[in-house]
């Protein structure tokens, strides 16, 4: 999602300095003007706002305090655009260590996955002060098709994990779905024409059904990166007193299902609930 990302920063005429762990990954970007850059800290000299999109809040406290890390090469005063999916305690950490070096906050999580990354189409759900909504607008037009702004930074996390919640229900509903009617021998085709178009339907359902019945497993959204922000919702509810039991079961269904399938697509969570199944249809 970074790349695509930062493609579009470069292509929308921003100028862009790209720093990756692995640096080859991200040598096509000089192709759209970016430079790239050989530590975070090279990226960030100089540059009046820096953005972050990382696995998690580990990798982003490290890439941003560690030796060479971007705290290093930023000035007072710019703003740290934090657009990884971190959750709560990982933006209030960030947001700690912002105030610490004096930099501005904006805690910007985006709604989609890789394809829409490319194309430019996600959804920012940003927050952070007033005053820098103009210098971030343009910015975050060239890599989504809207921005939200919600408030304090902090609310952007708030909504990204409760809409997180919302997207692995779904996935994991229908790959428990399409596994109950193939082992109780009915086509799930017919379950997925006796809802379509009708208020039980969901684009997003038919998208990744299509996925687990070709059993495509082609990344859009690594099962590992999902249930990472599974675990970030049953955490949430867990900090706030709410007992949630579906969350917390869906967060530890796509853990198991991460530890042999972290690298496929979330919905590689369908294997999880009929290996043997599975098995002997590619077999």
């Amino acid at each position: 999602m970074g790349f695509g990302m930062a493609r579009n920063i470069a292509r929308a005429g921003f100028p862009v300095r790209a720093w990756n762990r692995s640096s080859e990954k991200a040598d096509p970007l000089t192709r759209d003007g970016a430079a790239i850059a050989r530590s975070p800290a090279d990226a960030a000299h100089g540059a009046p706002i820096v953005i972050t999109m990382l696995a998690d809040a580990d990798a982003v406290l490290e890439v941003m305090d560690g030796p060479q890390g971007f705290l290093s090469g930023m000035g007072e005063s710019a703003i740290w655009a934090q657009m990884s999916t971190i959750g709560v305690s990982g933006t209030e950490h960030c947001a700690e260590l912002a105030q610490r070096a004096g930099l501005i906050y904006v805690d910007a999580p985006v709604l989609g996955s890789k394809e829409p990354a490319t194309k430019g189409e996600l959804i920012v759900l940003a927050s952070g002060p007033s005053d820098v909504h103009a210098t971030l607008d343009p910015l975050f037009a060239a890599v989504g098709e809207r921005t939200m702004w919600l408030g304090p930074a902090g609310a952007g996390s708030a909504l990204k994990v409760v809409a997180n919640a919302w997207i692995v229900t779904v996935v994991e509903g229908v790959a428990e779905t399409i596994a109950l009617a193939e082992g109780a021998g009915v086509d799930p085709q017919q379950f997925l024409e006796a809802v379509s178009g009708g208020p039980l339907d969901l684009p997003y359902m038919q998208l990744k059904a299509k996925a687990i019945l070709a059993r495509d497993f082609e990344p859009s959204f690594r099962l590992e990166l999902a249930a990472k922000d599974a675990g970030l919702a049953a955490e949430l509810a867990e900090q706030h007193g709410l007992d949630l039991p579906l969350i917390v079961t869906i967060s530890e269904r796509l853990a198991e299902g991460a530890e042999r399938h972290g690298d496929h697509d979330m919905a590689a969570t369908y294997l999880t609930s009929a290996p043997a199944r599975s098995r002997r249809q590619r077999a």
